[in-house]
């Protein structure tokens, strides 16, 4: 990890591109031109802990999906724009909007469009299959592949280091009354 980790106590919104990242960047098309994706369940359970933490989610894809629009409705993430290859000023938007600045941002991409980001924002990550370029600028490379559950890794850095973890994930860990056990 590198110096970009003392700043994730900061963090109010993860950004994240999505093929390549929430996805293994594979897609299958069908004869009927429909696409199929996988996304990993736990990537998906970290998002909604983040949310329970009050730190916001927003999807920035370089190309379109209907898969991803749904996925992002099943985790309640109401900001998904796709179909942005130049992501700069659509981030500086986003930042605008809602009043942060760059060292609140957290943002994870894998690819040569996400290269900006990954300079500006106060956290860049990439996953471990990501570019050598993106691995280069990242302050954090993670240690699983892109729609293998790096996102949720990278989401859990940022928990703990805001000390949000155990709270969130503490109704896990509670014992059951022996008597459930008999």
């Amino acid at each position: 990890m590198g110096e970009g980790c003392h700043a994730l106590g900061k963090i109010k919104l993860l950004i994240l591109d999505v093929d390549g990242v929430l996805t293994n960047g594979i897609v299958f098309l069908n004869e009927t031109g429909t696409e199929s994706k996988a996304f990993h369940l736990r990537d998906g359970h970290g998002i909604k802990l983040l949310q329970k933490c009050g730190i916001g989610i927003v999807l920035l894809s370089g190309r379109y999906s209907e898969a991803t629009l749904r996925r992002a409705e099943e985790l309640g993430i109401k900001e998904v724009y796709q179909g942005i290859v130049d992501k700069l000023p659509l981030y500086e938007k986003v930042l605008r909007d809602k009043g942060l600045e760059d060292d609140e941002v957290a943002y994870m991409g894998d690819d040569l469009m996400d290269l900006p980001l990954l300079r500006r924002a106060g956290f860049g990550a990439t996953v471990a299959d990501g570019i050598e370029e993106a691995k280069e600028v990242a302050e954090y490379v993670a240690t699983k592949k892109g729609g293998e559950g790096a996102v949720r890794e990278v989401i859990e850095l940022i928990l703990k280091s805001q000390g949000k973890w155990q709270e969130v994930t503490a109704r896990y860990f509670q014992c059951m009354p022996n008597s459930i056990l008999l």
